[in-house]
């Protein structure tokens, strides 16, 4: 059951694509004092969700702040990243779930002020509450309402399911030949090779280099002929320069953010000084949108949108003011407290609050002005959204490759996120880990994390367990920053076990794209804790390194430096597989209970559950060359066990067809078979007892 409340003159999100009418009642659960809503939780009672935030599965000790910020510095002790994702599921005898659709600062206080006390506080009261409650009073089952309820998420092509391969600071068309050839001389397997900002134009939105991309689209045309994607960066913020179209048709038509007096808003990020477009007005939405359109016609089929929280570098205005502030340092003796208030001024030149709270939307259908920080979260929503209302309409019967940085429940409908700017840290893989069943609570299924990590000089051990468990993720890129160590797979000495790890993705490629796809038709997790499949288990309530993954799978990662195995609670009976390549699954039978388990530097661990099956692909070189007519099945059988395989053609838009689907089986004796209107072979690896 689903139910709205309304306080105040809420903005429209679109988040939530059902109609529900605002109920005249008392929120349940929660009390109201003090401009909050506060609600006790049981003791020991989990609290889950939040999407895209620091610390564990289990949100409850800590206090989170929704307000998408430009936050490289994923530690324990900040409160917001990227993304804003106000989904709460309170957990207890009866559990429910929480939705604030509210665009502006919202803080939630899990038992942080007071253990056993939800507090959440939003900065004025014009929000939209709704309250999900299941009958069965499972966590899956409120997911499921919520995400019915806020629309199907994203679809993303295929090949977007391959192995990616970016860095900040390829800096010409040499550069991405070289890389191209590292991976294809090394028999790596690579489906896309992603352009950040040095593409561009002194860092303007749709144009390229012709100095150092002087024939792109004949760059993407090679590429392609490799199996090889090119995937281009886009920023929120469009140069001020005189003569450039896209600033040009800006200003003409009123098209960005403006200042109180009506002037245009200026910021700066890359390029310096800089106009940002209003995308929450529909309008603004479809010009910006069509502007991919220069990059679709080069033959590029992906994007990634970036710095849309939006990050300003400063404001003109605070630059300007902070000058004038320095002025009095000048000739002074800087001793401890004035070299802090200098330092200090310094630091307050990027993203400002203040400068938040100085510019304005015209959201427009008739909709009156709205200050800027009222509904912050939802711009790198909406410019995600203008990218793909476009493609839409641009390229009706092909799916685009399309992810944010910032976002906002309701974005999961036109895109994916990434992680954001992680560091080399084995508590990031860690994080990355316990990040995923909150971003699919959220409907952020096309997600992963920045494999290896973005900032600070990874190792060749970490970026071999953060592939072990990218190789599961449906976004699984590998990137990194100008000035930090090249990890490129091919560059490290045992690139070997880089590359045997990389192929077991397109071997598990089958799998990963069914549940995928069954998860995003039917609203449901593709990665969910323990807790959500076991809910009598107390033992597994507390488990949050391990996940479920799909029908058939739990995952068990390594993620501590020379780590060479690790403990794993087993709820049930479960098949160990341990794998160090595409030719070699070793099975083993496991009791429940808790295990140590051995796992080489370059061993992949995972289990299967009883009664399931895993559909496995020979490797290949890109998702194009993966075979599927053929499979290898692994099977745990208790009685006969059967799997649902999803195939579609990986490009059109037609994902509901009943043909789409196949049903494996495995009887006791290990026999194969397949049933579904392809010709497939299927055959079974035989498990001893």
């Amino acid at each position: 059951m689903i139910r709205k409340f309304t306080f105040g003159n809420p903005f429209p999100t679109e988040a939530v694509v059902e109609t529900y009418p605002a109920e005249n009642v008392t929120l349940p659960y929660f009390s109201i004092e003090n401009g909050s809503f506060s609600c006790t939780l049981e003791p020991n009672a989990p609290v889950y969700g939040l999407g895209e935030q620091v610390r564990g599965i289990n949100k409850r000790g800590w206090i989170y702040v929704s307000n998408c910020t430009d936050e490289p510095h994923h530690e324990e002790t900040r409160r917001s990243l990227y993304g804003a994702h106000n989904f709460l599921i309170v957990g207890g005898e009866t559990p429910f779930g929480i939705f604030l659709d509210y665009p502006g600062h919202l803080t939630f206080d899990i038992g942080y002020t007071d253990s056993n006390v939800l507090t959440i506080t939003p900065e004025d009261w014009n929000l939209d509450v709704y309250l999900i409650e299941s009958p069965d009073g499972l966590c899956s089952s409120i997911v499921h309402l919520f995400r019915r309820m806020i629309g199907r998420s994203y679809i993303p092509p295929r090949w977007a399911f391959g192995y990616g391969q970016s860095r900040w600071g390829y800096m010409d068309e040499k550069d991405i030949r070289q890389v191209a050839r590292g991976y294809l001389e090394n028999g790596i397997p690579l489906d896309a090779i992603y352009l950040d900002i040095d593409y561009m134009e002194r860092y303007k939105d749709f144009t390229v280099s012709d100095e150092r991309f002087p024939d792109l689209p004949g760059l993407v045309s090679d590429m392609k002929k490799e199996g090889i994607h090119l995937v281009p960066i886009i920023d929120a913020g469009v140069k001020i320069e005189k003569g450039y179209s896209v600033y040009e048709e800006g200003v003409k038509n009123n098209y960005f953010c403006k200042e109180a007096d009506g002037t245009d808003f200026v910021g700066a990020v890359w390029p310096g000084r800089a106009h940002f477009p209003d995308v929450l007005n529909p309008e603004v939405r479809r010009w910006f949108g069509r502007k991919y359109k220069y990059l679709l016609d080069m033959g590029i089929e992906g994007f990634w949108n970036d710095m849309n929280e939006p990050a300003l570098f400063y404001s003109e205005k605070r630059l300007k003011k902070v000058f004038e502030e320095l002025e009095k340092f000048k000739g002074q003796n800087l001793d401890l407290e004035k070299n802090n208030a200098f330092l200090g001024l310094v630091n307050t030149l990027a993203n400002n609050p203040e400068d938040y709270r100085s510019f304005y939307h015209e959201p427009g259908n008739g909709r009156e002005k709205v200050r800027h920080d009222k509904v912050h979260n939802l711009y790198g929503y909406n410019m995600t959204r203008a990218a793909e209302e476009a493609f839409e309409e641009l390229e009706p019967d092909k799916r685009i490759l399309l992810f944010s940085r910032s976002s906002y429940v309701g974005m999961h409908r036109y895109g994916g996120i990434w992680q954001g700017d992680n560091t080399s840290w084995w508590s990031h893989l860690e994080l990355n880990i316990k990040m995923m069943p909150s971003l699919n609570m959220c409907g952020f299924l096309y997600t992963g994390a920045d494999l290896g990590g973005f900032n600070a000089d990874t190792t060749e051990d970490l970026l071999l367990r953060w592939l072990q468990f990218g190789i599961f993720t449906p976004l699984m890129r590998n990137h990194s920053a100008m000035g930090t160590r090249e990890q490129e797979a091919y560059r490290f000495s045992n690139r070997e076990a880089l590359k045997r790890t990389i192929q077991l993705r397109y071997c598990l490629l089958p799998y990963l794209y069914s549940e995928y796809m069954k998860a995003a038709l039917k609203d449901t997790m593709m990665f969910r804790p323990l807790a959500f499949d076991y809910p009598k288990d107390a033992e597994a309530a507390q488990v949050e390194d391990q996940l479920m993954l799909g029908d058939s799978l739990m995952l068990a990662p390594v993620y501590r430096q020379n780590a060479l195995g690790r403990y794993v609670y087993l709820p049930e009976d479960m098949l160990l597989i341990t794998s160090s390549g595409p030719e070699d699954f070793r099975c083993r039978k496991m009791k429940a209970g808790h295990h140590y388990v051995k796992a080489a530097a370059e061993e992949v661990i995972f289990f299967l559950r009883k009664g399931q099956l895993l559909p496995l692909a020979a490797p290949a070189a890109n998702v194009a060359e993966t075979d599927t007519s053929h499979l290898t099945v692994i099977a745990y059988p208790g009685e006969d066990c059967s799997y649902t395989l999803y195939e579609d053609d990986g490009i059109s838009r037609n994902y509901g067809s009943p043909d789409n689907y196949e049903t494996i089986t495995v009887n006791r004796v290990g026999i194969a078979s397949c049933y579904g209107h392809r010709n497939r072979t299927v055959c079974a690896i035989k498990i001893k007892d």
